[in-house]
């Protein structure tokens, strides 16, 4: 079984931090040395939400520098966004074509051109050279960093009640009541279950079995709100004096099926997620890592 660099023993669990952030980072720089420009965005992009998860992390343990990188990645990665609104909502028009035809062949297509007009047109920013050389610049700097960051000294402990704090933020954003929630409360949350999902994927060698389904459970409920979201964007797309205007109500019934069986699926995936409060997720990391709790107190952030 193979694994990025990871946590692999409790004892060794800031080295094992120390090789995790340098194996992100080699990803990024693999990423824009794709030559194929789309991939090689992609790519460095879904690096940098794996770096920033990473550095949310060992915040606690080596102060204001990581914040700083973590603002760098976020702006580096804001910067190749281009056309990503656009390629959401074509990402809609799938579902909603996967689950029958919400408009007539000709108007599917009419309506798909018109998307890859709008994503063209907002593709402003490319991973040109002087693009480049700012990514390798700064991840040459947050290379240098991580040799410096005093992370030998961590403990296990505290390591498993950071990502349990995480994971208890992303568990207090669950709604009661997943149809009436808002679009911009399901983002909040898939952006806390985004860096759940990174952060807890670290932990897997100490237990593979169960956090690689850990793992994979986040990711679905990722990928769930993230379908959630294109519909979202699809249908704000259509709103009056909007690109898509024209198609609203033919649209807009397949939309509102979409968003609701998005929300329904999500809310079944975060019920097995969210199980288990904070405390007992650090408790049972502790357990498997086979480290002996010390003065482990409840996170405050516990779901209402």
């Amino acid at each position: 079984m193979e694994y990025r660099a990871a946590i692999t023993l409790a004892a060794n669990v800031g080295e094992g931090l120390r090789a995790a952030a340098g194996d992100v980072l080699a990803e990024a720089r693999a990423a824009i040395e794709q030559p194929v420009e789309a991939e090689a965005v992609h790519d460095f992009r879904r690096a940098m939400k794996r770096w920033r998860a990473l550095l949310r992390l060992i915040e606690p343990f080596v102060g204001a520098e990581a914040r700083q990188l973590r603002d760098q990645a976020r702006d580096l990665a804001r910067a190749l966004a281009g056309a990503r609104n656009a390629q959401s909502a074509l990402d809609a028009l799938a579902d909603l074509e996967k689950h029958g035809p919400a408009l007539p062949i000709g108007s599917a297509a009419r309506l798909r051109r018109r998307l890859e007009e709008i994503r063209r047109a907002a593709e402003t920013t490319t991973l040109n050279s002087d693009m480049r050389s700012r990514i390798e610049r700064a991840l040459a700097e947050a290379s240098e960093a991580v040799t410096r960051w005093p992370l030998a000294v961590l403990h296990f402990e505290d390591v498993a009640r950071a990502l349990a704090r995480f994971y208890g933020r992303a568990r207090r954003l669950v709604p009661a009541d997943w149809q009436a929630a808002s679009g911009e409360e399901l983002h909040e949350l898939r952006k806390r279950v985004v860096i759940h999902r990174y952060q807890i994927e670290i932990f897997e060698p100490l237990w593979p079995r169960y956090l690689k389904m850990w793992t994979a459970e986040a990711q679905r409920l990722r990928d769930r709100l993230g379908k959630h979201q294109d519909v979202l964007m699809l249908s704000s797309l259509t709103a009056p004096h909007q690109p898509l205007a024209r198609w609203r109500t033919r649209l807009a019934p397949a939309l509102e099926e979409r968003k609701a069986a998005h929300a329904v699926a999500a809310e079944r995936i975060a019920e097995r997620l969210f199980l288990e409060k904070p405390k007992a997720l650090a408790r049972r990391l502790i357990g498997m890592a086979g480290v002996k709790a010390t003065h482990l107190s409840e996170p405050s952030e516990r779901r209402a």
